[in-house]
């Protein structure tokens, strides 16, 4: 039997919430996909816990038995019917910070007008988010925070994206090692998996740091094309093309969009398991 820990993004990824369609029989094959035998389900999301259980409500997605939210900053297992905190994730993380509090970082960014705190519901004691208006020069703005935190002695990450929905910007602020590559590889550890047993499906920009690693991804049809292209150009620069797969959608009955794409992947790099659905 195949043991499998897939691990894949939420939003476009699996969630049809982008521009192009999705195959009206997609969904409902990823959740026979995620039953089966040896499939072990972990969400790699920007979701805090209570959105990601939103999201699995709304899209009628498979439940998983692991979650990896809030951009990497919590790692969650699902047992005896509800979410417990992995603490072990947050001692790791915790460290980059040097003792440093969520309070201390924003206190040293206080005067910079530009950045827009986002509601309390979507802090959290590793993870510092701001709104960010599109006009402004995001790159200038992330060098001035970059050299504030220097100046602070924390190692720290800043993740910039785009809700383009609302149309406004999104940075994200989190320790060094808080981010969705070295929690998949947490997860890799606390469950005794090898590389062959593990697999990441993702779509975006924050998904390239998995994609251009060594763990076998999937980049699903829908994403765009600088992604694509992206995603391309770091694998090689790295030397592991081998461990990246795009979706396209024309090559598999249900197309490669959102989980279709999930599905032409696993195909791909495990067969063996699809053989079973198909």
């Amino acid at each position: 039997m195949t043991k499998l820990l897939l691990c894949t993004d939420m939003d476009r990824t699996i969630i049809p919430n982008g521009h192009q369609p999705e195959h009206p029989q997609a969904r409902e094959t990823f959740r026979q996909l995620c039953s089966l035998p040896g499939i072990t389900l972990a969400y790699v999301t920007g979701r805090d816990l209570e959105l990601m259980q939103k999201a699995i409500a709304t899209y009628q997605l498979p439940l998983p038995a692991y979650a990896i939210t809030d951009v990497g900053t919590q790692i969650y297992t699902y047992r005896q019917g509800q979410w417990q905190e992995l603490p072990t994730w947050q001692e790791l993380i915790g460290q980059d910070w040097k003792g440093k509090t969520h309070q201390d970082l924003k206190a040293a960014l206080a005067d910079l007008a530009e950045l827009r705190l986002q509601e309390p519901s979507k802090q959290k004691r590793f993870k510092l988010s701001y709104y960010v208006q599109l006009e402004v020069d995001h790159a200038q703005l992330l060098k001035t925070v970059e050299t504030r935190l220097v100046a602070l002695g924390v190692e720290a990450s800043l993740i910039w994206s785009i809700d383009e929905p609302e149309n406004i910007g999104l940075l994200d602020i989190l320790p060094l090692n808080a981010n969705k590559m070295h929690g998949i590889e947490f997860l890799q550890r606390y469950l005794e998996l090898s590389l062959d047993e593990l697999l990441f499906a993702g779509d975006s920009g924050n998904d390239l740091m998995v994609m251009a690693s060594p763990i076998r991804s999937i980049l699903v049809a829908n994403a765009d094309a600088a992604t694509q292209q992206q995603a391309l150009q770091l694998a090689r620069e790295n030397n592991v093309e081998e461990s990246l797969y795009l979706a396209t959608d024309t090559s598999f009955p249900l197309g490669g969009n959102y989980s279709a794409g999930v599905l032409q992947g696993v195909g791909y790099f495990a067969p063996e398991v699809m053989a079973a659905l198909f």
